[in-house]
């Protein structure tokens, strides 16, 4: 699965305001909002439609990879005696190449 900063393809790393900024515009500019891709790019701010339509191309690609079950789940373990604290026990897979 991508990370929170996304970089498949051209373009830098977004950020993690970036990506919030670009949840919330989703969530305001569906599917069906006259120039979707350029009103969340605005909210988003520095960012074009081409790279908000890209970033949602991937998220989208990264949902769908999930709910066919081609992503593993993570194989935690404790960091502590108490089991307060948790540590990657091996990486995140991408199911996808890139």
């Amino acid at each position: 699965m991508a990370s929170s900063s996304m970089t498949r393809g051209s373009g830098s790393a977004w950020t993690a305001k970036e990506n919030k900024d670009f949840e919330k515009a989703l969530a305001v500019y569906d599917k069906d909002t006259p120039d979707r891709w350029a009103n969340v790019a605005r909210a988003v701010g520095g960012r074009t439609e081409e790279e908000v339509r890209r970033h949602y191309d991937i998220l989208v690609e990264d949902i769908n990879c999930i709910e066919s079950g081609r992503v593993p789940f993570p194989n935690y373990r404790t960091t502590s005696s108490s089991g307060g604290g948790y540590m990657r026990n091996n990486e995140e897979q991408s199911c996808h190449a890139g």
